[in-house]
């Protein structure tokens, strides 16, 4: 399978004769074996197989193969939801006394996890603008720098990152870049392509489509060089003695990473997605070629109207050509980046919120990144655990109203924002 529509619909999952078509729910928390050294060579990492549905589950293994392929990765791994994902992928390669450099400009949510939850563990975190200077950005790394992260477009700041320039200064300092790439997904941006080494999604976004079920992924590309760096990085390149002294870089190459984060964080944290979401999961991943067009289409038909209004102070949207970040999206998103567009009203924090009180179609949820239009203002919801200077920093200022275009009818959105600005 060559094109990326066609791993939509028939990646990861290849019945042979006589077996489902549809992706099964094994609905199992055990697995049966004939003998207990059976079992055991799959406690020891020595066979493959099912035993225990916290670690690995068939229905979840066949949609993380599947997202694996979407995004040209080595391997993949399946979390009960993004933050979990983005935390694993963090903390598979970090400990307590540990550094990490990230991109400012991210979810509110991954902010507060990384600024203070995981400080809270002894890990410290340098936030710096993704479109700082290359001195600043290198400067931010230490010796015991052991990533850099950052978001393909940020959410809700729509910041589009550099991948290329971010990938060089992680390489050059001898770390990894790890990028969640929920708001662009693989449909219109590969990170790997562009020399990222890790990629997360939010698979509640786009990738599940409808407001339907919790998720989140992992992906390694499987190109970064652990043993290379081996003193920097010895959970992957040392004996684990909880496995009998197996050294994961060594045993399983690859699929060293994702090995690490399933045998040891799943084993003990267990952030485990239930196989009857990965299901719907991929229900959601079977039409994503489909809907993501229609998603950019529908939000650059907004972004052009809300460029017109006298009534709209700015508008925050990569496709338009006014776009601070025109040319970076074009260069990593050349068919669209996302149906997200983010802008400011004039009268600020009061005349947004009289503006969504006005809406019809348009829903005010938490969520984003589905079938259904919906609104939010960041400032007093996601992101109010921020003070006003890290809402500056992080590209979300009081006025911003986040508007996530659904695959209704462009026309009725139009009329439903029109509706509502007529009403101020």
């Amino acid at each position: 399978m060559s094109e990326i529509s066609t791993k939509c619909v028939q990646a990861g999952y290849s019945p042979k004769t006589g077996e489902p078509r549809v992706i099964p729910i094994i609905q199992s928390t055990t697995f049966k074996y004939d003998t207990g050294e059976d079992m055991g060579k799959l406690f020891d990492l020595e066979a493959e197989g099912y035993f225990y549905s916290r670690l690995q589950n068939p229905t979840n293994d066949y949609v993380a193969a599947k997202i694996a392929a979407l995004e040209g990765g080595a391997a993949a791994m399946l979390t009960g939801s993004g933050q979990a994902a983005n935390f694993y992928a963090v903390f598979n390669l970090c400990s307590c006394g540990d550094h990490v450099v990230s991109s400012a400009a991210i979810y509110g949510g991954t902010y507060n996890l990384f600024a203070v939850t995981m400080k809270r563990m002894g890990i410290d975190f340098t936030f710096v603008d993704p479109d700082c200077p290359e001195e600043e950005l290198c400067a931010a790394f230490r010796p015991n720098t052991k990533l850099l992260f950052g978001e393909t477009i940020a959410n809700p700041s729509l910041k589009v990152l550099d991948i290329e320039r971010f990938a060089k200064a992680a390489h050059d300092h001898g770390v990894p870049l790890v990028v969640d790439n929920t708001f662009a997904t693989p449909i219109n941006c590969r990170p790997f392509e562009w020399g990222a080494d890790i990629v997360t999604h939010s698979t509640t976004k786009y990738m599940d489509g409808h407001a339907a079920t919790l998720g989140g992924a992992i992906v390694d590309s499987g190109n970064f060089d652990w043993m290379k760096y081996a003193d920097k990085y010895p959970g992957l390149t040392k004996p684990d003695e909880s496995y009998h002294g197996v050294t994961y870089a060594e045993r399983f190459g690859k699929g060293a990473y994702i090995t690490k984060a399933t045998v040891q964080l799943m084993r003990d944290l267990g952030s485990v997605q239930a196989p009857h979401n990965a299901y719907l999961l991929n229900m959601g991943l079977e039409s994503l070629h489909v809907r993501m067009p229609r998603h950019c289409e529908n939000a650059q038909a907004v972004a052009e109207y809300l460029e017109r209004s006298d009534k709209i102070s700015w508008v925050n949207y990569c496709g338009l050509k006014s776009n601070k970040y025109y040319e970076l999206a074009k260069k990593y998103m050349p068919n669209g980046s996302c149906g997200v567009v983010s802008f400011g009203m004039k009268g600020g924090r009061e005349a947004a919120e009289k503006f969504m009180r006005n809406l019809k179609l348009a829903a005010i949820v938490t969520h984003v990144a589905d079938a259904r239009t919906c609104v939010l203002h960041p400032a007093s919801t996601t992101h109010r655990q921020m003070s006003d200077a890290e809402l500056i920093a992080a590209g979300v200022p009081a006025d911003l109203v986040r508007f996530s275009v659904g695959i209704e009818d462009k026309k009725d959105i139009l009329a439903d924002i029109e509706q509502a600005l007529a009403a101020l």
